[in-house]
């Protein structure tokens, strides 16, 4: 069970009790801190259509430590990311893995804390049971796999300068990166040791 922290800020109207994550989000700061579903995809989606029409123009700051999750629901939230007017930065805060790496790819500014680690790799279908299935019916599941491969491999070597080829060479296992690292392979753009130089 999370539990959110509440602040107590004094207005005109007296003291008022107000949500952390609310207060953040009046700064345009979003956090991605669980797995990437259809529901937690749905509420950051709205969270950055909501703050991509607002007038003030200032960057919109993701922060990011998930361990990934559904590709499809990912991927939906990606293409909003690179459709945005707004100024978008992520900020690899823990791990970005799988699924989360992507999400962190889908901003022009993204920083990486200095003990931040981005995980990349294939995607696959989790505890799918094959058992009981006839070879015709489970290659279509293979092509579409293969094809999502490859869906994912295009963003990174697109959004890292990496040639297709090393990606895949990389994305065939786990391979995780440190701050360093992923500024070497492009991964990231900034290592950063304070939220102020974001």
């Amino acid at each position: 069970m999370s539990i959110t922290p509440n602040i107590v800020r004094e207005t005109s109207r007296g003291l008022e009790i107000v949500s952390l994550t609310d207060e953040l989000f009046s700064r345009k700061k979003l956090f991605l801190t669980k797995e990437v579903t259809a529901e937690s995809m749905n509420s950051l989606l709205m969270q950055l259509m909501y703050l991509e029409h607002e007038e003030d123009k200032s960057p919109v700051q993701l922060y990011i430590n998930s361990p990934g999750g559904e590709v499809d629901s990912g991927l939906a939230v990606y293409d909003y990311m690179r459709s945005m007017k707004r100024p978008l930065i992520t900020v690899c805060s823990g791990t970005a893995a799988s699924m989360g790496s992507i999400l962190f790819l889908g901003a022009d500014k993204r920083c990486i804390l200095p003990h931040g680690k981005i995980m990349i790799h294939d995607p696959s279908y989790g505890k799918a049971d094959f058992s009981g299935m006839k070879p015709n019916e489970i290659q279509p599941r293979l092509n579409d796999l293969r094809k999502v491969s490859g869906i994912i491999r295009d963003i990174i070597a697109e959004r890292t300068g990496q040639s297709k080829e090393r990606v895949a060479r990389y994305t065939r296992k786990d391979s995780y990166f440190d701050a360093a690292e992923a500024l070497r392979f492009g991964l990231a753009t900034d290592i950063v040791d304070t939220t102020e130089k974001i």
